[in-house]
Order: structure tokens, then C-alpha cells, then sequence
């Protein structure tokens, strides 16, 4: 569902050698699904009461891994002639031919069949509605959108935000537009994904520009309005997350460590604006992966 790491951690995996389960797991994007897991995990632990509801919670991460999985295959039969342009792609299964379009059209939907049916019979309608909401948002909008218009990104972000309220929504059944603790969930996500992808489409905006997607501002030739963005969506994720602790959602000790973790992905932000080199990005990149795992952990231990 979140767009975010999948181009550089996945998107050149060639399966040639692998088999069938190699393409299957390409076709999935399997270490994405994990990060959507994650995300979901911690909704869930949230959202929940004092006592944890673990077999709701391997249901919860079952069935949006599925609708996970779904998104990641639709998408890539949708951009299978897109991907042929791009080295880190072309190897995919789709474009390399090793599998028929129509097959992935058929377990995509499979997929996403399975999964929201998984969630609705085990949590709640809720929590089957937003994932088949996330997987609209990934495939219908945001993935054409990203032929057109650098705004993609936003909506890119908010299909990423939502697999932790999925979480959220399985464990507490309630309203998360009402919940201020499903409001940061999505908005620590939908933040953390803006500099993580941006230094993403930097380090390979040429690539993305051959195979005819706008991930970036067109006229922004020097990157500064990249870097600057990247650098308010930092500034953005910090406030996030001492609202965190403002509202009670999580104890004194988030707060601590959040800020310690936001000082950090700042000094990241700041050297890509200052330089903006593909070394920055990539360090800036880097930074949020290792930043989101520790954040989020942060947040459970300390809950309220």
C-alpha cells in the first residue's frame, strides 16, 4: 500500500534464478507487505485495551498483509509498460514476461478479495472498508496521477497512512475520524512518507523521467523545492509527534525519544537541502527507514 521504499528496496529484484515463489514474492513486494504489518501491529496495540486481543491481531495483520499484497501486484500489472523502461524494473516478472498480465490481474483481485473478506469476517466492516479504500486510493488515483502531476506524492502518502488505522479500527471498532489517537497514527505516516519518498524520486528522478512519471516538480531542476519539502514534512512529522504526547496518547518517555529521533531526520533534511546531492538523499532515505521502526516502537511501550 505505501509506495514509499518499495522502488529502491524491491523494484530491481531480479527473480530469473528464483522460481515461481522468487516472482511471487517480486510480484508482492513482500518486504513492503512486512512494513504494512508493522504499521498495522502498532495501530492495532493502540487502539486496543488494556489487554491485547492476540488472535484479533494475527487476523487483523493477516488480512491487510493480503490486501497489501493485492495492492503491490495490481500496481504492477497496471505500470507493466512503464517498468519495462526503467533498469531497477525491467526485471520484474510482468515486463520480463514470466508472467501474463492476466494472471496478475486474476490474484491481485484475489488478493484483495481474500483480504477484505479476511477482515470483515474476523474484526470488523471498518477495518475491510479502509483497507479496500487503500488499495483504491494506491491503484486508481494515485497511480495514474503519477504520469501527471507531481502531486501524486500526496496522495500517495495518504494510502500509506492508512494500514495503522486499519490497526486501530480492528481493535477498538469506534470511529477513527472521532479518535485523536487514529489522527496521529495517520498523520505520523502520512508525514514520515514525504521526505522518505522525495529523496527516493531524487535519487532516481532520471529514471522516472524517461519512463514518463512526475514525481517531481518539473521545473525543479536544482531540487530545492524537493529538499524544502522533504524539509517541512520533518518539521511537520515533529509536531505529530509532541501532539503525541500533548493529547496523552503516549507518556513522556515518546516524547524524549521522538525528539530525539526528529532531531536527527532534521539534520538529515537540512544537509539534503544544503546540498542536494544523491549521497544526501540516500543518507536522508536511509535515516527514515531506521527513524519509523524506532518511533513507532516508542509509541507502544509508552502508550497510555
Amino acid at each position: 500500500m505505501s509506495r514509499a521504499s518499495d522502488e529502491v528496496m524491491l523494484g530491481g529484484a531480479d527473480a530469473r534464478e528464483s522460481g515461481l515463489v522468487g516472482d511471487l514474492l517480486v510480484l508482492t513486494k513482500a518486504r513492503l507487505s512486512l512494513l504494512v504489518i508493522v504499521t498495522t501491529f502498532v495501530g492495532f496495540c493502540i487502539g486496543s485495551g488494556d489487554v491485547l486481543d492476540w488472535w484479533a491481531l494475527v487476523n487483523t495483520c493477516g488480512g491487510t498483509a493480503l490486501a497489501a499484497a493485492a495492492a503491490a501486484v495490481l500496481n504492477q500489472w497496471a505500470e507493466v509498460h512503464v517498468d519495462r523502461l526503467m533498469e531497477r524494473t525491467k526485471a520484474r516478472p510482468l515486463p520480463a514476461g514470466r508472467m501474463r498480465s492476466r494472471s496478475a490481474l486474476i490474484l491481485g483481485l484475489g488478493l484483495l478479495v481474500a483480504g477484505m473478506s479476511w477482515l470483515w469476517a474476523s474484526t470488523n466492516a471498518l477495518s475491510a472498508l479502509l483497507a479496500g479504500a487503500t488499495v483504491f486510493i494506491y491503484i486508481l488515483i494515485y497511480t495514474p496521477m503519477k504520469r501527471r502531476t507531481a502531486a501524486c506524492t500526496f496522495v500517495g502518502a495518504v494510502s500509506g497512512a492508512i494500514p495503522p488505522v486499519i490497526g486501530w479500527a480492528a481493535a477498538s471498532g469506534a470511529d477513527p475520524l472521532l479518535a485523536p489517537s487514529a489522527w496521529i497514527l495517520f498523520g505520523i505516516l502520512f508525514a514520515w512518507q514525504m521526505p522518505h519518498f522525495l529523496a527516493i524520486a531524487w535519487m532516481y528522478r532520471d529514471e522516472y523521467a524517461q519512463a514518463g512519471f512526475v514525481m517531481l516538480k518539473r521545473d525543479d531542476v536544482t531540487g530545492v523545492v524537493t529538499a524544502m519539502t522533504s524539509l517541512l514534512f520533518t518539521v511537520v512529522l515533529s509536531g505529530v509527534c509532541l501532539t503525541a504526547w500533548r493529547l496523552q496518547v503516549s507518556g513522556i518517555g515518546f516524547l524524549v525519544g521522538a525528539s530525539v529521533l526528529n532531531a536527527c531526520l532534521m539534520v538529515m533534511a537540512v544537509r539534503f537541502l544544503l546540498v542536494r546531492s544523491r549521497s544526501a538523499a540516500r543518507l536522508l532515505f536511509f535515516g527514515s527507514i531506521f527513524y519509523l521502526p524506532l518511533v513507532l516502537g516508542l509509541m507502544v511501550f509508552t502508550k497510555k
